[in-house]
């Protein structure tokens, strides 16, 4: 008898060594949980303390009930299931209160567990701000609003670069802000932003932007840079109030001045016309196309187009796109509305004596009436407008001017243009269109074999998708112009001086063999650098279908 007790008492007769190393390692387990919860929660207004006690409790109680209960398995599910329901409560009470990026135990957040702070901080660090009196931002402590600013201000410009953005705008609502990013001229709508989120960011940008932080109604304009490589990329941001919120919109600006005639997107026959101009030592030609075409972009390349050391070139513009070096550039502010006009302030630049002109929107009667004449008095003009054709352009400018015998003697020529996109030549696709498609749009079927659209998304053997990097999905990279150009000869100035409507005057210029706009996209259609897709979509509702028909009749 002696003996069966002594066996039976031996070490680990009564306690599983298992069982206490479990109950052990998930109980001091717990103790981290309870200490991180304290700490965590002392941002969230006094809630600290409470969170704490709720997380304590559950653990000490379901700690009990593991004790008590005889059944070890079903005493340790009441007591991960009292830990880990208080623990998902609070995770999701504290989600609530932060940003997306300081969230736990989502997706991404657990993608981020597996890199380290340091590469954090580093991705951080190579993105530098720089506000608008050229102050490098250095990176916030971590865990406050400056912090929650940058951080958010960091993802969205990071990714909108990614994408190629060139204007991003967030439309505020009643519950969150809209987020749409205009790449290639297209707008792609992103995923929305929390409104406490949307006012660290604009208060960050604001103060970058050098701007009042605390004028939400009135609207305001200011610039700041992002260094990325020892590389400064300018942004410029507009805020204005609405009854929903602020409205902010951010603009990557680019040089549009560094453009040339050869990166314009021209037929080689039309950049070889528009080329010979630098011989040219007066007249008026016409810049036409709608509003967000590129025309600022051609009315700079053509004055490039001449030497800046042999000729004195002056601009007159309502807003500058870009500078162009070795020309002055006047520019017509709302403080000379009070003073004078556009036309007198484009005769004051007549009067300084400028061998070549360039007038940016021109919009009135007496500006064109200012231009014709210098045109007649010795000047070269280059002038833009806003119409849908070079007949419509033309049609404006006979209004402006006046006197057909003016237009005739100094006008040079007229172009009109389209900025449309670019097929990604990393993921376009061919296709054989049907016969009525070739018919409907004049295509030679027997030449053209195939036509090229935008690449659709490809799936991996997983089903997953896989986007194509060089154009970020959308099927498109870059924009290119096209255009239409007549240049008059003398026969095309009789023409212009005995006409008597438009269309007989569209009916000669067809007659002198220039294409209009739609046929001048067929032939980047047929090429395989546009898809016909985007020529429909860019022509639509425009001047440049009815044209073409009229000019067939």
């Amino acid at each position: 008898m002696p003996d069966l007790l002594s066996a039976s008492a031996q070490y680990g007769g009564y306690i599983s060594i298992i069982k206490l190393l479990s109950y052990l390692i998930l109980f001091f387990g717990w103790l981290p949980l309870v200490g991180w919860v304290h700490e965590d929660a002392k941002a969230f207004e006094g809630k600290g303390n409470l969170w704490t006690g709720i997380v304590l409790g559950a653990g000490m109680a379901g700690a009990m009930i593991w004790l008590l209960i005889p059944v070890f398995f079903v005493g340790m599910l009441l007591y991960l299931a009292a830990v880990g329901g208080t623990s998902l409560a609070y995770v999701k009470f504290r989600n609530s209160k932060v940003m997306d990026f300081d969230r736990v135990l989502t997706v991404d957040h657990l993608k981020s567990v597996l890199v380290s702070k340091e590469k954090k901080l580093e991705a951080l660090k190579s993105f530098t701000f720089v506000t608008a009196n050229k102050n490098e931002i250095p990176v916030p402590e971590p865990r406050t609003k400056e912090f929650f600013g940058y951080k958010i201000a960091y993802e969205i410009l990071n990714d909108a670069m990614w994408r190629r953005a060139t204007d991003i705008a967030f439309t505020p609502t009643a519950q969150d802000y809209q987020v749409a990013y205009s790449v290639d001229g297209a707008s792609l709508k992103q995923p929305s932003i929390a409104r406490d989120q949307m006012q660290h960011f604009i208060h960050f940008v604001k103060s970058l932007a050098d701007l009042d932080t605390k004028e939400k109604r009135k609207p305001q304009k200011g610039r700041f840079k992002i260094r990325r490589k020892k590389e400064d990329t300018p942004w410029e941001v507009a805020t204005a109030g609405s009854t929903a919120g602020e409205q902010v919109r951010l603009k990557h600006i680019t040089q549009e001045g560094m453009a040339r005639l050869t990166d314009l997107g021209l037929m080689p026959e039309q950049r070889e016309r528009l080329g010979q101009f630098h011989e040219v030592k007066q007249g008026v030609f016409l810049v036409s196309g709608p509003r967000k075409s590129g025309v600022t972009t051609t009315l700079y390349a053509l004055l490039r187009n001449h030497d800046a050391f042999l000729n004195s070139i002056n601009t007159l513009e309502r807003q500058p796109a870009g500078q162009l070096p070795n020309i002055t550039q006047n520019v017509f502010t709302l403080s000379d509305t009070g003073t004078t006009t556009f036309a007198k302030k484009l005769q004051n630049v007549v009067r300084m004596g400028p061998d070549i002109i360039g007038v940016a929107e021109c919009e009135d009667a007496e500006t064109a009436q200012v231009a014709c004449a210098a045109a007649r008095d010795g000047k070269l003009v280059y002038v833009t407008l806003q119409a849908d054709s070079v007949l419509q352009a033309l049609g404006k400018w006979l209004k402006f001017v006046g006197s057909r015998g003016a237009v005739a003697e100094t006008l040079l020529g007229a172009s009109n243009q389209r900025l449309l996109r670019i097929l990604c030549e990393e993921c376009k696709q061919a296709y054989a269109p049907d016969k009525e498609l070739f018919r409907k749009f004049n295509i030679n079927a027997e030449k053209t074999k195939v036509l090229y659209r935008a690449g659709k998304v490809q799936y991996d053997k997983h089903g997953k998708p896989s986007t194509c990097e060089h154009c970020q999905g959308t099927g498109y990279y870059g924009r290119t112009g096209v255009f239409e150009i007549v240049i008059l000869n003398d026969a095309l100035r009789e023409v212009l001086k005995r006409s008597k409507s438009l269309p007989e005057i569209g009916t000669q210029f067809r007659r002198a063999k220039m294409l209009f706009l739609q046929e001048q996209v067929l032939r980047k259609v047929i090429a395989g650098t546009m898809a016909i897709n985007e020529m429909i979509r860019a022509l639509s509702g425009s001047g440049a279908k009815k044209q073409e028909a009229s000019g067939r009749q």
